[in-house]
């Protein structure tokens, strides 16, 4: 498959309190088109700037970022990101959050109403388009997002712990439709996560981070599609993947831990 995320030599630091502090160091990491991949690793080793700077929201101290063999300079039209945080318009209905991205695209109203009434459906919102979001729990909060990063059918998505505010059940619901929608589309996915389950169940390869970015284990994902997100975890297979990368995702915390210690 060809490469359609590059990062090479990859560096950025932030000042804080006068002082710089360096998040990513030197770090190179290669995505396949139509892949899902999934990057783990403790709090403070780099995930969320690395997406960032990935979604062309942070620009790099040093080193380079390519989208098909294009530098990254800024937001793309060809990747669709959902963070952490709900960032709907609380002034919209769900149908209208949906359609947003069409409308700045200059899609016709028509095909607006059209495109977004399918894709709400697809997530489980149908019924429910009216509503605004203060109306709406958490999952449907996270599946209105999901809808409106869809909507313009992007390249790659890139998705920040977007499921780590929900409930256990949740969580395994909204897995398993996400898994339903980019089997699909087959996008290729930058997934980050801290919960090594949930890589594990979604991707088709899990990269743990350390300080500085710096990649402590690349593992293939070899459990078979489609996939169960409340039954696959019981596999021989998942469980020895399991206790492989944890091995290595405490290896990254003991290095995000001393560093702290540093500073």
């Amino acid at each position: 498959m060809s490469i359609v995320i590059h990062v090479e030599q990859l560096t950025k630091s932030f000042i804080r309190n006068d002082r710089e502090i360096l998040v990513l160091h030197n770090v190179n990491l290669e995505i396949e088109s139509g892949s899902f991949v999934v990057i783990a690793g403790p709090s403070g080793c780099g995930k969320t700037t690395l997406l960032n700077i990935v979604a062309g929201l942070l620009a790099p101290g040093s080193g380079m970022v390519y989208y098909k063999g294009t530098p990254i300079s800024g937001p793309r039209l060809e990747m669709g990101y959902l963070t952490q945080k709900d960032t709907l318009m609380p002034w919209r209905t769900v149908e209208r959050n949906v359609e947003m991205p069409l409308e700045i695209r200059g899609v016709p109203a028509a095909e607006r109403r059209r495109r977004a009434a399918e894709f709400i459906r697809l997530v489980g919102l149908e019924g429910f388009e009216k509503l605004y979001p203060h109306e709406l729990s958490g999952g449907m909060l996270r599946r209105a997002g999901l809808a409106r990063m869809l909507v313009t059918m992007p390249e790659t998505l890139l998705m920040d712990e977007p499921f780590a505010a929900l409930d256990a059940q949740l969580r395994l619901e909204l897995q398993n439709e996400l898994l339903s929608l980019w089997s699909r589309q087959r996008s290729s996915v930058l997934f980050v996560t801290h919960d090594l389950e949930e890589a594990i169940i979604l991707g088709d390869r899990v990269v743990i981070l350390g300080t500085g970015g710096q990649v402590i284990a690349d593992e293939p994902v070899l459990l078979p599609r489609p996939r169960n997100a409340a039954h696959i975890r019981f596999r021989p297979e998942f469980i020895s993947l399991h206790r492989r990368l944890w091995d290595a995702l405490m290896e990254s915390r003991q290095q995000v831990q001393r560093q702290e210690v540093r500073l």
